[in-house]
């Protein structure tokens, strides 16, 4: 399937996570997959938000514009004839997901458009969490591969002099926007690193608290939580240096730490 080589290729631990799920269940998980890294790309370019890949924010606005219509047809059951398009219309029918919900995937990365960094903490959680409606727990992992997600992109912001962190854990450091685009390894960066970080943590942990409580025939939705896990433990081994080399080599381990954490059936 395109869409699965698509996946596999723009959202590496994802596409991982995925084959993991129940085989009636896979090929929609792909498409609901590439469909969110078709609204948080533009130009094809890997790992970019939409915010961070296009040159003015009208192209941004252009393509969710084609995403909004797009959906409008599958649910009158004419997609359009782009791979994602058409699998996430055979998920529509298959799970009869909502339009009202995918919409709203839609909406909120409509409003990620504009190139400002996070006010707090809190921005950067809600980013995290926008389309995650299940239980407690999938709203802490949503929230801590939010985070994640924005640690590890800092350096490629760098590198077009934008900063995404958290302005008042920033300004608790004594931290600015400079700091980070010369590539600064003093400690009160990396303690914004760390404050950061541990926030990602916590969230983990607290969602690992359901475990208990959480249907298991859920868990393999939650094995995100292992590839999170994997970056938090490499930046802590590199003293919260968030420019270190390692942090951008994918863990050849990890498909094999999927697999036993699904087979001893946690997340």
């Amino acid at each position: 399937m395109r869409t699965c080589t698509f996946h596999a290729k723009r959202d590496y631990e994802g596409y991982l996570c995925s084959l993991l799920l129940p085989a009636e269940s896979r090929s929609s998980a792909f498409a609901l997959r590439a469909f969110n890294v078709e609204l948080a790309q533009a130009g094809f370019k890997p790992h970019l938000q939409v915010k961070d890949s296009v040159s003015e924010k009208t192209i941004g606005l252009m393509r969710i514009q084609f995403w909004k219509k797009t959906v409008d047809d599958i649910y009158c059951d004419n997609p359009p004839h782009q791979p994602v398009a058409i699998e996430l219309w055979k998920a529509v029918r298959r799970h009869n997901l909502t339009k009202r919900w995918l919409m709203k995937i839609i909406d909120e990365r409509e409003k990620n458009l504009d190139d400002k960094p996070y006010r707090n903490i809190q921005e950067l959680e809600d980013y995290g969490i926008k389309d995650l409606h299940a239980d407690h727990a999938a709203s802490h992992i949503g929230k801590a591969q939010g985070i994640v997600t924005c640690l590890r992109a800092t350096p490629y912001h760098g590198s077009r002099r934008r900063v995404f962190l958290p302005m008042d854990v920033c300004v608790l450091h004594g931290v600015s926007q400079e700091d980070f685009l010369r590539k600064s390894q003093d400690k009160n960066v990396r303690d914004v690193v760390y404050d950061v970080a541990s926030q990602a943590h916590l969230h983990l942990k607290h969602a690992r608290s359901f475990h208990k409580s959480v249907p298991v025939k859920a868990f393999p939705a939650f094995l995100q939580t292992v590839a999170l896990e994997d970056y938090l433990k490499k930046i802590q081994k590199v003293d919260f240096d968030i420019f270190h080399p390692s942090l951008q080599q994918k863990n050849a381990l990890l498909p094999l730490s999927l697999y036993i954490q699904s087979w001893r059936k946690r997340y």
